[in-house]
């Protein structure tokens, strides 16, 4: 299984945006996709349909209890996509894994015990706190939306920084598999001044689908599901579908084969 963690501890770039419909789009292209709701306010798991009265076993026994990850799988309404849901509990992990001594690999440990599904999302906290690390140190690689805006670098600074750091003590194997621009507005020359600045200093890092600003991609979690189902033909849609071909185009091939 690929595992592949969509963080920046910026907030509002669109992690779980992306996150549920990059899911979304490659189930829709025959991979069984799994995606993990690693963040306490739980919106991938309400922007997937699933309400917290449907949350039984979560990403908080991950971490904190002795479950399995396939005690705490739930199907969705998407063909191949199935999600671990995140509940309230999860704003306590992170000070109840202080005490444990394997506390940063808790995530890793669950997760090298499942083969069930080709790939594996994981939706970040807007932090770089225990939950975001654990992430980091199960994952394969990393996906890093970023909004174009002017802070947008300064906060991509600090995120390469923690992972040169998980890299040298947690996941020396941890990559980046690209930066995703995101909340792309064309009629703002700042936005294009930002997204010029990103793919100069990253170079072929940076995807070239860019995420609009999109009503339809900002309406669909009040829906409760994303927005490929919601409108498949809105710009937002189309955009995602667009990162998800490039995204399949980046994987090894060995896995891509199989």
């Amino acid at each position: 299984m690929i595992t592949i963690a969509i963080a920046n501890q910026k907030g509002g770039v669109g992690k779980t945006t992306t996150a549920i419909n990059i899911a979304t789009a490659m189930a829709a292209t025959g991979w069984s996709t799994l995606l993990i709701d690693l963040d306490p306010q739980g919106n991938a798991s309400t922007g997937m349909g699933v309400g917290a009265d449907a949350r039984d076993d979560s990403s908080y026994d991950l971490l904190v209890g002795d479950a399995e990850l396939g005690d705490c799988i739930q199907p969705t309404d998407i063909p191949n996509l199935d999600i671990v849901p995140a509940t309230v509990d999860l704003s306590g992990a992170e000070i109840e894994l202080v005490s444990v001594e394997d506390r940063t690999s808790r995530l890793s440990d669950v997760l090298g015990r499942h083969s069930g599904h080709d790939i594996c999302f994981i939706d970040c906290p807007p932090s770089l706190g225990l939950l975001t690390l654990n992430a980091l140190g199960a994952a394969d690689t990393l996906l890093v939306p970023l909004q174009c805006e002017f802070f947008a670098l300064e906060g991509l600074s600090q995120l390469l920084q923690t992972v040169e750091r998980v890299q040298q003590r947690f996941n020396p194997d941890l990559g980046i598999i690209g930066v995703v621009l995101t909340m792309f507005d064309r009629r703002n020359r700042l936005t294009d001044q930002v997204a010029d600045d990103v793919r100069d200093c990253l170079g072929q890092l940076v995807f070239e689908a860019v995420i609009p600003r999109n009503v339809r991609l900002s309406e669909a979690p009040s829906h409760g599901m994303p927005a490929l189902v919601y409108d498949h033909s809105c710009a937002g849609s189309r955009a995602y579908i667009a990162l998800a071909r490039e995204l399949i185009g980046r994987l090894p091939e060995k896995r891509k084969a199989a």
